[in-house]
């Protein structure tokens, strides 16, 4: 098999699992690998289908109520901020999107990490929440990276667990089925596209079902820590390796 086509199942396993055990991260944990080897369009409409089905695998696999309430807010957001991403995403090269994918992973990633030492945000209501969601539609219409700022926003705003990953899981559906729709009609889904397509649905599937069986019985705090201090790690690298290219520019 090409060494294209490994990296592709390899990222969408990895990927999938991740997004069945947390809810979110198929868009980082995928790119991480993704974007060392594919075009940055194509990465962006792998990541934003692949983190679709596993959120389809998800909403049937936890099917644990919640308050539509406070769902609402963030897709209002969303609505607006995903056609925003997908008019930024052609003008992006390649160098441009490593560097700005690095950035990314090595801020967001490290805070993750101590947020549950930071103290509960309790201001803003549905305002606060309507612009969180805006920034997660620009950036899912980016590359399938729209739970990154809701993640981080219901982490400090709900103790609940379950709470959290009701908002994000339905929150990253309703974002990525928005955003992949966006492609299809703009045109950036191809037809040279779909045999990747039918390589990544059968490397998320069984992935994230094992990684929603996981969340329901065990505390993912520890694996969690791992992945998001390799994904630092991963940030650092395709920084490492954009940067020299961009100044030489």
């Amino acid at each position: 098999m090409d060494t294209i086509y490994l990296y592709v199942v390899l990222g969408a396993v990895v990927a999938g699992f991740v997004q069945g055990l947390s809810g979110f991260g198929f868009g980082l944990v995928s790119m991480a690998l993704w974007a060392w080897v594919l075009d940055p369009r194509l990465a962006a409409v792998l990541a934003v289908f692949g983190g679709m089905t596993g959120q389809i695998v998800g909403a049937l696999s936890l099917r644990r109520g919640f308050d539509w309430r406070l769902l609402v807010p963030y897709v209002l957001g969303g609505l607006a901020g995903i056609p925003l991403g997908v008019m930024l995403l052609p003008m992006l090269d390649v160098n441009m999107f490593k560097a700005a994918l690095g950035c990314l992973l090595i801020v967001w990633c490290p805070i993750m990490i101590f947020a549950r030492q930071l103290p509960k945000i309790t201001f803003g209501g549905n305002i606060a929440n309507t612009v969180v969601g805006l920034g997660g539609g620009i950036m899912g219409g980016l590359g399938g990276f729209s739970g990154v700022l809701p993640t981080l926003w219901c982490t400090l705003r709900y103790s609940n667990r379950d709470t959290q990953r009701a908002i994000i899981q339905n929150f990253n559906l309703s974002m990525l089925s928005l955003t992949m729709l966006s492609y299809i009609v703009s045109g950036m889904v191809t037809r040279p596209m779909l045999p990747m397509f039918l390589l990544v649905v059968p490397a998320i599937l069984i992935p994230s079902f094992i990684g929603t069986r996981v969340y329901a019985g065990f505390s993912p705090e520890r694996f969690r820590l791992v992945v998001l201090m390799l994904l630092t790690i991963s940030g650092l690298a395709l920084l490492a390796s954009a940067v020299p290219q961009l100044v030489a520019a």
